[in-house]
Parts: C-alpha cells; sequence; structure tokens
C-alpha cells in the first residue's frame, strides 16, 4: 500500500520516495519528512522534530515575536495569528474577520489517495487537503478544496495548492525558468537565502517570461547524481510560486493561483477546488528529475500518451496570409515528395482574413480563397498521403470581424477606458459561457464538416484593462474563470473529436504547463527557430516536458550560417516540422530533406517514447549532446553539437548514458561493440567543425 496510516500521521511512499506528515501536539497539521523511502515506518521522524523546535529555550524565547505557527512546518498554513510565513490560504468573512484557524477533523485513506479534513474553529469552512500517490513515477500529486457550509459568503484572497517543505537545514539553490517571447524556457539557478523569492505571471496565460517548474538541490546536485526536489503547479492562466527561507532554518515553496487582483466570492454550500501541484523527489540529479516528469506526463497526462507524432509543414513563412486554394495545393505536393506525413494550413485562410487587422472571430472559410470550402484542398492533401491540420486563434478577435460589430460587449475591457489592442487584435472574454458556447459551436462545424485531425491554437497578446463589466458577481473571479472557459472549450471539442491532435502556442512557449497538456499533444515552443537558440530553449523546455510535446521546426531562419544539417537535427530531437520558405527552396535542399525526414521516421519511436539524458549545458557549454534511450535499453540516438570554439582545443568527448553495463553495444560511426559501462566510462569522440552537428543511432547486441 503507498499509503500507510498511522495514529494521526501518514505516510505517502512511492517506488523510492516518502512524505510524512502528521498532527502536532498542538492540532497543527505539520510536515515531517520529504526524501528517500526509508525500510520501516518507524524510520520516519514523529514529533520530535517539531517538538525539539518548539522546546528549546532559545526558540521559547521567541514566542511572543513569532508563535507556534512560525516554528512548526505546517501543510497548509493560514497566517492566523501570530504566523508571518507565506500563507497557502486568506479569506474574509462576513463579519470583517480575515483571520482563519483550521484545526484536524479527520482523514480518509482510499488508495492511491488520502483527503485530510480541516475546519475552522468558529465559522463553517472546512478545508479538504487531496494527497494523491503516484507510485510508479515517484510523485506525489496535492490539491484544496474550500467548503462554505454557512449561510454568507466568503471571500478567498489567497487560495494555494501545496505548499512544500524541504529538509531543515542546509543551504538550498533554486533552479526555475524564465525568459521573454523569443528566448523562453532559459534555465536560472541562484542560492536560496533568507526571505522570499516570488516568481509568477499575471498575464491570464502562464506566460513567456515564467513556468510553474522548480527544482532545489543542496548545492551539489547535477544531471546525474545529488538530492533534487522538484514540482510543478498543473494550471494555464495566473499562477504564482514563493520560495521562502524561515529564520528558523526552514525551507518551504509554495505554489498555486496568483492572489494578485485575485478575489473570490465562496458562495453558501459551494467549494473551490484548486488546480494540482505535482513534485518528486530524487537521489539521482535534475535527468532523472526530468525523465519522472517526461514518463508522467506521456503515460497519465496527454490525451493520445505515447502516439507517435507525424512529421508536419506549416504553411506559414512560405505564404504568410497570401492563402489560396491552389497555391497551397502546390506546396502540399513538395511536402509530400519530402516524406512529410501532416500538411499545416496556417493563417490565412478564414473569412476577411487578408492580414492581421481583420476577420479574427469570424471562424469559417473565406469565400473568396475557398469558394467552395475546405474540402478539396484536404482532399488533394489526403490523396497525397498526408493528413491536414489547421492553426486558429479562437480566444483572440479583431474590430474588423463580423463577430465584434454583433457583440463589442464579448471582450475583456473596462467601459471607461480605451481597449488596448494588441497585434490589432482584443481577448475575448472565455469567462462568459455564451463566449464559450460560440467557440464550441463554430470550431465544431469546422472540424464535423471537413477532415481535419490537427489544430495549432495561437494566442498572440496578454491581456490589459483586465475588465467584466456585466460579471454575474465578483469581477476579479475573471482571472480564474476565463481559464475555465478555455478548458471547457477544449475539453468539448476534445470529446467531440477525439481523433484531432491539438497543439498549444501562445506566440511560442507562452502557455507550456501541465494543465493545459490535458488537452494538447504537443506545445509550440518558441517562434525562434534559430537552431543555436533553440537548443538552449528546447533544453530548458526539456526540464519539464518530454520529446513528445515538444514541437520542433526546421526553417530559415539561422540558414546564413547554420548548414541544413544542423537545422534539422535540432528540430529532430522532438516532434519534427519543416516551417521554411519552400519556395526558396531548390533541388538540393528538397532532397537532403527528404533524407533526414525519412531518418526521423526510424529514429522517432525512440525520441518521442524514450528516455531523455542531456549531456552538457546548451547554457553554459560549446559542446552538448542529446541522447534518448528506448525504454528497454536496447537502442539509442545521440545528437551532437558544437557551436563555436577557438582552436586549438581538446578533443570532443560525449559520454553516453543510460546504457545497460554489461550488454554490448554498438554506436554507428564507431567499429567494434563494447560494454554499456565502456562507453559511458570513457565516452565517444566527436570530430565536428563550428556549427557543426551529427547524428548516431545506438544499438544493442541481443
Amino acid at each position: 500500500m503507498p499509503i500507510h496510516a498511522c495514529e494521526n500521521s501518514w505516510i505517502l511512499e512511492t517506488q523510492h520516495t516518502a512524505y510524512v506528515f502528521g498532527v502536532h501536539t498542538t492540532g497543527l497539521l505539520a510536515h515531517r519528512y520529504w526524501g528517500a523511502k526509508l525500510p520501516y515506518p518507524g524510520d520516519y521522524p514523529g514529533d520530535l522534530i517539531e517538538d525539539r523546535l518548539v522546546t528549546s529555550s532559545y526558540v521559547l524565547k521567541e514566542i511572543p515575536f513569532n508563535g507556534l505557527g512560525n516554528l512548526v512546518p505546517q501543510e497548509y498554513p493560514t497566517g492566523a495569528g501570530t504566523e508571518y510565513v507565506e500563507p497557502c490560504l486568506k479569506v474574509s468573512f462576513a463579519d470583517g474577520v480575515r483571520d482563519l484557524r483550521l484545526k484536524f477533523e479527520r482523514a480518509e485513506v482510499a488508495d492511491p489517495e488520502l483527503r485530510i479534513h480541516l475546519r475552522d474553529a468558529t465559522y463553517p469552512l472546512s478545508v479538504i487537503l487531496h494527497y494523491r500517490v503516484w507510485e510508479a513515477f515517484d510523485l506525489i500529486e496535492r490539491w484544496a478544496v474550500i467548503e462554505n457550509a454557512g449561510d454568507a459568503p466568503v471571500a478567498l484572497e489567497r487560495v494555494l495548492s501545496a505548499q512544500w517543505h524541504l529538509p531543515i537545514g542546509g543551504h538550498y539553490h533554486l533552479n526555475h525558468l524564465n525568459g521573454r517571447w523569443a528566448n523562453e524556457f532559459q534555465l536560472r539557478r541562484e542560492p536560496l537565502v533568507q526571505g522570499v523569492k516570488v516568481l509568477e505571471s499575471r498575464r491570464i496565460t502562464t506566460s513567456h517570461h515564467h513556468n510553474p517548474w522548480f527544482g532545489i538541490d543542496r548545492g551539489s546536485a547535477d544531471e546525474e547524481r545529488g538530492d533534487v526536489w522538484f514540482g510543478v503547479l498543473a494550471w494555464s492562466g495566473n499562477w504564482k510560486m514563493a520560495a521562502e527561507v524561515t529564520d528558523f532554518s526552514s525551507t518551504r515553496v509554495s505554489i498555486g493561483l496568483n492572489d494578485w487582483d485575485f478575489r473570490w466570492s465562496l458562495e453558501p454550500e459551494q467549494s473551490f477546488t484548486t488546480p494540482s501541484s505535482i513534485a518528486g523527489y530524487t537521489e539521482q540529479g535534475f535527468g532523472a528529475a526530468s525523465r519522472h516528469l517526461h514518463d508522467f506526463i506521456r503515460e497519465t497526462v496527454v490525451p493520445h500518451g505515447d502516439a507517435l507524432h507525424k512529421v508536419l509543414f506549416n504553411s506559414w513563412e512560405t505564404t504568410l496570409f497570401d492563402v489560396a486554394e491552389s497555391s497551397q495545393a502546390q506546396f502540399a505536393e513538395i511536402a509530400a515528395a519530402m516524406g512529410i506525413e501532416l500538411f499545416v494550413m496556417d493563417d490565412g485562410w478564414f473569412h476577411g482574413r487578408k492580414d492581421d487587422y481583420a476577420g479574427l472571430g469570424d471562424w469559417w472559410p473565406d469565400a473568396a480563397k475557398f469558394p467552395n470550402g475546405l474540402g478539396p484542398l484536404i482532399e488533394r492533401v489526403n490523396q497525397l498521403g498526408m493528413d491536414f491540420g489547421l492553426w486558429i486563434e479562437p480566444e483572440m478577435v479583431n474590430p474588423d470581424s463580423e463577430l465584434y460589430r454583433q457583440h463589442p460587449d464579448w471582450v475583456i475591457h473596462f467601459p471607461t477606458r480605451s481597449r488596448t489592442e494588441g497585434r490589432h487584435q482584443l481577448i475575448l472574454n472565455l469567462a462568459k459561457p455564451d463566449v464559450q458556447d460560440y467557440l464550441i459551436e463554430k470550431i465544431d462545424i469546422l472540424l464535423s464538416e471537413s477532415n481535419i485531425t490537427f489544430i495549432k491554437w495561437d494566442m498572440n497578446r496578454n491581456v490589459s484593462e483586465p475588465g467584466w463589466p456585466d460579471a454575474p458577481g465578483e469581477p476579479r473571479e475573471l482571472w480564474v474563470r476565463y481559464v475555465q472557459g478555455v478548458y471547457r472549450v477544449w475539453e468539448t471539442l476534445r470529446q467531440r473529436h477525439p481523433h484531432v491532435t491539438w497543439q498549444s502556442c501562445s506566440g511560442g512557449g507562452g502557455r507550456a504547463d501541465l494543465g493545459i497538456l490535458r488537452f494538447a499533444d504537443q506545445v509550440w515552443v518558441s517562434d525562434n527557430t534559430i537552431p543555436t537558440s533553440r537548443l538552449a530553449i528546447q533544453g530548458g523546455f526539456s526540464q519539464v516536458f518530454p520529446a513528445s510535446t515538444m514541437e520542433a521546426w526546421v526553417t530559415d531562419m539561422g540558414e546564413e550560417f547554420l548548414p541544413l544539417e544542423f537545422r534539422f537535427h535540432s528540430s529532430m530531437c522532438g516532434v519534427l516540422g519543416v516551417g521554411a520558405n519552400l519556395r526558396q527552396w531548390g533541388e538540393k535542399e528538397i532532397a537532403e530533406a527528404k533524407t533526414w525526414i525519412a531518418l526521423y521516421k526510424e529514429i522517432r519511436p525512440i525520441i518521442q517514447q524514450g528516455d531523455l539524458y542531456r549531456l552538457g549545458s546548451p547554457f553554459t557549454d560549446e559542446f552538448i549532446g542529446v541522447q534518448y534511450v528506448s525504454k528497454d535499453q536496447t537502442s539509442g540516438v545521440l545528437f551532437a553539437f558544437l557551436l563555436h570554439r577557438l582552436d586549438p582545443a581538446a578533443p570532443l568527448i560525449l559520454y553516453p548514458r543510460g546504457l545497460v553495463p554489461d550488454r554490448l553495444y554498438t554506436i554507428e560511426g564507431y567499429s567494434g561493440a563494447r560494454s554499456g559501462a565502456a562507453w559511458m566510462k570513457t565516452g565517444v569522440v566527436v570530430q565536428l567543425p563550428n556549427f557543426g552537428s551529427t547524428v548516431r543511432r545506438i544499438w544493442s547486441e541481443k
């Protein structure tokens, strides 16, 4: 059993880890342990840790200034009384009281889930903490449900998903992802010191600037070894993460919905459920942490699981808005000859769309460009042996559109302020059920009438003037209800069209999280497709997400200094696509592309379904490798990239990983079979010029 219930304490065990908490002698729900799995239940700490803190003479002197709430590492603190640490829950009762004192009431165990019921000492407000054990993945999932059993509303002013506690003492480093548009997923590392480090999004999406992932180590972990505590938030809107080090050597990470400009009116007999936070621990470094998340995402989160994703061509850089049935068919013929399996028509196909000033919101084929609808083009694409996909941007509307002229009140806005346009567009208020229904209807018709198997869902701006003038209740609920509306549209369309593969795009990687991946199989990682930039972007992305979710295109960006081979190799590290301007490609480029696409199809199962090993860092190293190994460890693929270095220099050596030590392997380009241990210990020498790359297959002698 993964959950062991003792007297007022609970042990949650995965294959290799354990998470322990219990009811403290003061009645507070206290964290006790998170780390490696121990042999016996009695091995885990009990109240001694908390009692030692509380009863020491030094701490007793501090009580008038701090109180027990600052000393006991609570599972879900509320900031009551003399608590001054970051709270998970903050409320205002109808009578003006803003103090919440939760006490343990009862526990329910239904493997693999544990539910802890807490209740305020005075008011009929309950909190149910949910813990789900993902034993096979060494992960714990947490979320909270707030219930109002009274007869008056309660205002929720902060409601986080979880607070994760690290072992007391030690010097920790926070690893996180930040960036901006066209420079997403940059890996950062910094020491945690006394105080609170806050990362967040206030943009109504996950954002390009930060991602809700953390990796914390004691200061010595690397890709292969060392203690790492890591976690994510499964949410696609405003979020907040606060890494706090107290003056009592306690380190914790609070994560959940952003409380900036947030307020939720919890009506009588209603409940509020937070998004999930999923976290884990490993002794085997950041590489193992990533692989745990990758397996979890592939096997439990994305809709189509381990299905192999097809090589696609996207028409944007070839045609921009100049879309026509005849020209699209011509490019489809070129794409098919290259071995492309999925043809995606990007922007410019819908009603009134000649540029980015008009058309968004009117989701039906433009009659001038497609007088007979999309059917003839799709039929031609299918005849060429390819599936057909389409780009849409449903959350947006141009003021120059039929939809906006009919429903100007459907956008997010303040009535007394001008409506700021981004890319000449406004944001539809998907918190409104009628907006959701409109989008469901239009997209459902599109998918029902046409043989479309792929949708690239884009969102090309962030929020401004976050108003909801006709909100039925608290207007600041917009931040959450908008995302819930997006989820409802995606979920409804997925249920009606389960064969369709969806891609999440927000000007690149602005909406990449485990919340949207419940509906989307892929993420467009960045609008920056320069391979030297993408290696870093993709490296940061891989901290959280598997290669099967990473759409990566070969384009003309970087062609002036990077060979086509390099551009293909970097894109082959994910789900391969081609987005170049085929009008500028000659027979030589088409022939070379055909060769690389054919190779990718052969090694695709290893890349999309295997284990990832990062050999070197694209953030610090000039020479790096990206390796994938099949789950049965019989085969692998090794990519090597050299960016730039001055000669003379030491030999370029990569040390493969993930091989069975006593099994014989052959690596393409090297003579003779050697043991996995030999390859991993002595490495492989790679000969590359500046801005050179190579790919080598690995196979075992059975």
